[in-house]
């Protein structure tokens, strides 16, 4: 029976048994789409990746993305995760290993460049948004507070209305009042699955991105991510939803040109505390440049039997 190589990574941490786990299979030549699917199954994290030689010689390789249920277009901890495993690679599909990676995938290529300590050993990376920002329908407060299962006077709308927006995958975004709201919030899959039929289209299963911004410090964000619908009832930490949030939220800025740093807290309720680095980029008015920074430390290696 065959068997592939794999290695789990915990990332946008810098502790082991902390952050958001992910499995890496570093060469997933010879497994099918149907192989893929059920291995990240078989690990059931939120996400796995797969990595292939890139079809364009140009790139480093072309990475495929596995939730337990469905193959994503991008996200953002599977990309820091695998880039800090391939990065300790000497060279990958014959090819030496920069400090710059290039990743196809299905929202497009993906720039990511790898983070080192003074020993020069791979720390982390940061990656950059494959796409720009968009933004689709506002979503109805109630539907909000019925997902998370609490009372619509705890969805705060003085900045903005619950509203789907993607830098390469959709998620809907929605503020809360305060930490006390956001440690209450708890997945109603049978309203994710209302909500999924209506809005699904433009954000697939519906997941949803709940978050509090510090009063004295509001770059500092805590958040926390529900995907039931994808078998992920709450996500450690979720790069490309803070990405997304973050393209957003500097696009509402008055100014027509900035640089803002931010960082979103996510995982803490789950025991799984996360920390995510974010540098946006706006010129003329327009979000051009989104950038996701995290750590990570590597778990197991072992092979799998396909």
């Amino acid at each position: 029976m065959p068997s592939v190589n794999f290695v789990t990574v915990d990332v946008f941490t810098s502790s082991r048994f902390a952050g958001n786990p992910l499995a890496v299979i570093p060469d997933a030549r010879g497994l099918s789409t149907e192989d893929m699917q059920r291995i990240a199954r078989e690990f059931n994290y939120s996400e796995s990746t797969f990595v292939l030689p890139p079809n364009d010689p140009s790139n480093d390789a072309h990475v495929r993305i596995f939730t337990p249920t469905t193959e994503v277009p991008f996200a953002g901890h599977p990309n820091v995760g695998t880039a800090f495993i391939l990065g300790q690679l000497p060279s990958l599909f014959d090819k030496p290993v920069g400090e710059t990676l290039r990743f196809e995938e299905k929202a497009g290529v993906v720039s990511v460049t790898l983070l080192r300590d003074r020993h020069s050993a791979v720390t982390g990376a940061t990656i950059r948004a494959p796409g720009p920002l968009t933004t689709a329908s506002t979503i109805p407060l109630e539907l909000i507070a019925r997902c998370a299962s609490i009372a619509t006077s705890q969805v705060k709308i003085t900045n903005h209305a619950p509203i789907i927006a993607s830098v390469g995958l959709a998620f809907a975004f929605a503020e809360l009042n305060d930490l006390a709201a956001l440690a209450a919030a708890r997945p109603n899959a049978s309203v994710f699955h209302e909500a999924d039929v209506m809005y699904g289209a433009q954000a697939p299963a519906f997941p949803l991105f709940l978050y509090v911004r510090d009063e004295k410090s509001p770059w500092y964000i805590r958040a926390r991510m529900f995907a039931p619908l994808d078998h992920v009832p709450e996500d450690p930490a979720t790069g490309s939803a803070s990405a997304g949030l973050g393209a957003f939220l500097v696009a509402g800025l008055e100014e027509k040109d900035a640089t803002v740093g931010a960082t979103i807290e996510q995982g803490v309720e789950m025991g799984r505390r996360s920390v995510i680095g974010l540098e946006v980029r706006k010129e003329g008015g327009e979000v051009k440049d989104v950038l996701v920074t995290g750590s990570c430390v590597k778990v197991m290696s072992g092979s799998m039997e396909v």
